[in-house]
């Protein structure tokens, strides 16, 4: 009786560490899928269309001046068939500017103007759709947002503002402070330059007086030596006995 017991106890036991190595082995081919698919969406939105209108993303211009509005777009994957478009924000109402669809890589796009002051100076080439805006006016300020289309990554989109501002004359930089910059760094330069050549100039004449000095005391030397030499001849001279 007791041996049935605990072979049952034995059974329940097994059952139950297996049950649990089945929930630990499928939570961590779940914890392994989601890993995978974490990569995955990661290497998608690596390669995915992006659309940049520049570092700034503004301008200040004149009024009644020209203006380019940058834009450009890179796909890891390529293009086809790639829509775009530039609109500007006329409070809340999105105008259309222009639109085109580029066939396919370094193919040329056909661009269609839906506003009389822009034409249209991009490349397929240089991954380039900017536009460029005629004789700016103060009703042009405002954000224009530069849109496209891929589908050969499943019509993914992406979209990009950039912001004009219409001034009625550009403002003048103040340069005093970069003046008085260069003027200290061009004073302490030269005043460093005209250290160093003093110092040049009296290392020059340091050394030149104690070449003279050392010439003055070797011919001190020699003289002091042939003077005692004459002295000890006529000492000897007057010490010889006569014949």
């Amino acid at each position: 009786m007791d041996k049935r017991v605990h072979g049952k106890v034995d059974m329940e036991v097994w059952r139950t560490r297996g049950s649990c190595l089945h929930r630990s082995t499928r939570s961590g081919d779940g914890v392994h899928a989601s890993i995978v698919i974490t990569l995955l969406i990661g290497v998608w939105c690596a390669q995915a269309l992006e659309v940049s209108v520049g570092k700034a993303g503004f301008v200040e211009v004149m009024n009644g001046s020209s203006v380019l509005l940058p834009c450009s777009y890179s796909s890891c994957i390529g293009i086809k068939n790639l829509y775009f478009n530039w609109k500007y924000n006329d409070n809340g109402t999105m105008d259309m500017l222009c639109e085109g669809v580029i066939p396919a890589e370094g193919l040329e796009p056909h661009v269609m103007i839906t506003h009389e002051r822009v034409m249209f100076v991009g490349s397929s080439k240089d991954s380039n759709i900017s536009v460029l805006l005629w004789n700016v006016t103060f009703e042009d300020k405002g954000e224009y947002t530069c849109f496209a289309r891929n589908p050969k990554e499943k019509n993914r989109n992406h979209s990009a503002v950039f912001n004009l501002i219409v001034v009625d004359q550009l403002k003048e930089v103040d340069n005093t402070l970069t003046l008085i910059i260069v003027s200290v760094i061009g004073g302490v330069i030269g005043l460093i330059i005209v250290v160093m050549v003093i110092k040049t100039v009296v290392i020059h004449f340091l050394s030149k007086n104690q070449e003279k000095n050392k010439e003055c005391l070797v011919s001190s030397s020699g003289n002091d030596n042939t003077e005692n030499g004459l002295s000890g001849s006529k000492a000897d001279n007057k010490a010889s006995p006569k014949a």
